[in-house]
């Protein structure tokens, strides 16, 4: 599936123009004004944000600013589109939280490239966080919102990892969100669906725990949450390509506790 852009902008040759652009590599929403952009935010999904700074009612600077500071949408990179070719413009869309700022009149390519450089970072930390065992769930975070908000989530999951009912209801009832808000921001953030993070996190301390040889496949099974060392084993090849026995013979011997 390719990955959705929400276009903001209230010139409607501009928004022709970036949907000739980008329509062949992306999802797009467009939006002629903030008012309407976070309408379309608390509906879809959306893995990235250009938004023009001249618009009436909420500029660029100000839904920026309003996004960058809200829990639901802060996570989303944002490029700001400015005909204003001044210090102290470039200056106040960085304050206000953008992720790259880009100059009109602009060329394709170079928008492209900053869109595509952003959406690869992101993917690279998405599939750093989730092929290392020892990776901490903060990684992934953009802002300090964000990382607040990835520590608050991670300690309650540890924290009732053996509950073999723990659940997206759970987890969004416990982070104050709907579901679908909640649900659209894990996948955004990490890729994964809220179960595949409970399972990610259950799986990262079966590692730790594998490490310090001490406890039996089963004990660890049951320590995590899984029903089974057979659906223990299952999960952890799923994400990390090896079982768990071939983790720990993988293990240098003076990092087995």
């Amino acid at each position: 599936m390719n990955d959705s852009i929400l276009i903001v902008d209230d010139n409607e040759e501009i928004l022709e123009f970036l949907s000739e652009v980008l329509t062949d590599s992306y999802t797009l929403h467009l939006a002629t004004d903030g008012e309407k952009a976070q309408a379309i935010l608390a509906k879809e999904m959306v893995h990235l944000i250009i938004s023009d700074i001249m618009m009436p009612g909420i500029d660029g600077f100000e839904l920026c600013n309003q996004l960058k500071s809200n829990v639901d949408f802060c996570h989303i990179p944002i490029i700001l589109l400015t005909s204003k070719n001044t210090y102290s413009a470039h200056i106040e869309g960085l304050e206000a939280g953008a992720d790259a700022y880009v100059q009109k009149p602009f060329s394709p390519e170079l928008l492209q490239h900053q869109i595509a450089n952003l959406l690869r970072n992101r993917k690279k930390v998405k599939e750093h966080f989730s092929g290392s065992p020892f990776e901490d769930i903060r990684v992934m975070a953009h802002s300090k919102t964000d990382e607040a908000f990835l520590k608050k989530l991670d300690e309650y999951i540890r924290k009732n990892m053996k509950d073999p009912n723990l659940d997206v209801e759970k987890l969004s009832d416990h982070m104050i969100m709907s579901r679908p808000t909640f649900y659209r921001k894990i996948k955004s953030l990490s890729s994964l669906s809220p179960k595949g993070l409970i399972d990610l996190t259950r799986l990262k301390k079966a590692t730790s725990l594998i490490a310090e040889d001490q406890y039996s496949l089963f004990e660890i099974s049951k320590a995590v949450g899984y029903s089974s060392q057979s659906l223990l084993t299952r999960k952890f090849q799923k994400y990390f390509k090896v079982t768990p026995m071939e983790y720990f013979n993988s293990l240098p011997r003076e990092a087995r506790q």
